[in-house]
């Protein structure tokens, strides 16, 4: 993992505890996120994710811990941390008497800078009727519309909470492998994107580090590439049933009849030997998925850090 640098911390969140009543939805956080990644914020439903979020826009406050944007308390600074930032939330909702066209001039009037080409290229690209009103459009029209408003400030930070919730499968491949590419590739190594998302698969070649969640707590946090590089599937092929195998510390994922298949963290290089001793046919190793990981990671054990 790079040595964090704390002139370029876009987000840092240290001990963070929000309790609703005597539930804590988020207990003793702490993640940082360097300028210029993307930054994938992985967890179940309830996890935590959503409460995080609000805490950093000043949506909520925490119970305790402490919470920066831009090295400044998103309570104290919130106009100075939310002029430099755009959010979609999970669910987004507009001014129902609005067309398109007014509410993209409506957002647009709060910002200093708005790219008109970024914003004609998306309408176009969604398809949007810039006369329609917004209370008629359908939701997956909702959320293009609030991602065309969070991009074409071109902001220093990207907040997204599921940000393609409600899109077609097209549109979500189009918008995620274009349109938050090229608002990074903008102004490289200086946009940020905080993005908490269930389609894991569909962010992969985007997310440069990632942190997985659990009832509010942190369970794994790693940069994509070393994850991928200690995360291994191995595949094992045998002339005869194998037997019990003795694999050390790995997770047999599953065994059946000549076919063995294997998670290990770290260690492929021990099993695949211990495999090896058991002369198999054939015998393969790939990486897993930021998917696969978080998965493996949330079953029981299988978070071996």
């Amino acid at each position: 993992m790079r040595p964090m640098n704390p002139e370029n911390t876009v987000i840092d969140i240290d001990n963070l505890v929000r309790r609703f009543g005597s539930a804590d939805a988020v207990n003793g956080l702490s993640l940082r996120v360097q300028l210029g990644r993307c930054y994938g914020f992985f967890g179940r439903n309830g996890a935590g994710k959503t409460t995080t979020i609000k805490c950093l826009l000043n949506l909520l406050r925490p119970t305790s811990g402490r919470v920066k944007v831009f090295g400044l308390d998103p309570a104290r600074d919130e106009v100075a941390v939310k002029s430099r930032l755009a959010y979609v939330p999970d669910a987004v909702a507009f001014y129902p008497w609005m067309t398109v066209r007014g509410t993209l001039d409506y957002f647009a009037s709060f910002r200093e800078r708005w790219n008109q080409r970024t914003e004609a290229a998306l309408v176009d690209q969604f398809r949007l009727d810039l006369r329609q009103k917004t209370s008629h459009l359908s939701k997956g029209q909702r959320t293009q519309l609030a991602l065309i408003a969070a991009i074409c400030p071109e902001p220093e930070l990207l907040v997204l909470d599921e940000p393609t919730s409600g899109l077609d499968p097209i549109v979500r491949r189009e918008f995620i492998q274009t349109v938050i590419g090229a608002y990074q590739d903008g102004d490289p190594g200086r946009r940020t994107v905080f993005v908490s998302t269930h389609l894991i698969s569909e962010f992969e070649g985007l997310i440069d580090e990632f942190t997985i969640i659990e009832h509010g707590r942190e369970v794994l946090t790693l940069e994509a590439d070393a994850a991928r590089a200690r995360y291994q599937k191995i595949y094992a092929h045998f002339s005869d049933e194998p037997g019990t195998l003795d694999l050390g510390g790995a997770h047999v994922f599953r065994q059946r009849g000549r076919d063995v298949e294997v998670v290990v963290n770290g260690d492929s290089a021990d099993v695949m030997e211990r495999l090896r001793l058991r002369s198999p046919e054939t015998l393969t190793t790939e990486a897993l998925t930021l998917e696969e990981i978080f998965v493996t990671t949330l079953q029981p054990g299988g978070a071996m850090v």
